[in-house]
């Protein structure tokens, strides 16, 4: 009788201490990172950040959708992270996203958008990997098509390309 309760009791505090270990942690990058998630986040990996390489955003889970834009001339296919599933991973509580690109331009995004909308950071164009010289690695994209509300300039300026750093206000 003692050693099965005894046997009960460390598997319910290994069961607790497994639990509390992984909360809030996230394993570390293996390959070059690309990208810093920082602020009011709870989930972090490096020095109250969360920082990201591209298998680890790929694991989140890829979604895709084909879009016009004003950046290029015919429709293009994007694939990548929807922003939302990236947020709950970090376990974000602001409400405010504000991206810094390569070249330090910045855009806001209402956490709003990134709840309501389908927005993505993508990591792909057409099936291929974004290089920077072409707007990646990594692209904030609105589904333009399927959200005629989206289709305005307000949002074309939210849309970052060349994201480096997500900073969670």
């Amino acid at each position: 009788m003692v050693d099965r309760v005894a046997c009960r009791l460390i598997a319910l505090a290994l069961f607790v201490l497994a639990g509390t270990a992984s909360a809030g942690t996230l394993p570390e990058p293996t390959e070059k990172p690309i990208l810093i998630v920082s602020g009011q986040i709870g989930a972090t990996n490096r020095d109250g950040a969360a920082v990201f390489d591209r298998p680890m955003l790929e694991a989140l889970g890829m979604v895709s959708f084909t879009t016009a834009t004003p950046w290029y001339k015919e429709p293009v296919t994007f694939e990548g992270v929807p922003l939302a599933r990236l947020m709950e991973r970090v376990e974000a509580r602001g409400e405010t996203l504000t991206a810094t690109a390569l070249n330090d331009y910045t855009g806001e995004i209402p956490m709003d958008d990134v709840r309501n909308r389908k927005v993505i950071l993508a990591l792909k164009r057409d099936g291929a990997y974004m290089p920077v010289s072409d707007k990646g690695p990594l692209f904030i994209v609105y589904d333009f098509d399927h959200d005629p509300d989206a289709n305005r300039q307000k949002y074309f300026g939210r849309s970052v390309w060349q994201v480096a750093r997500l900073t969670v206000k």
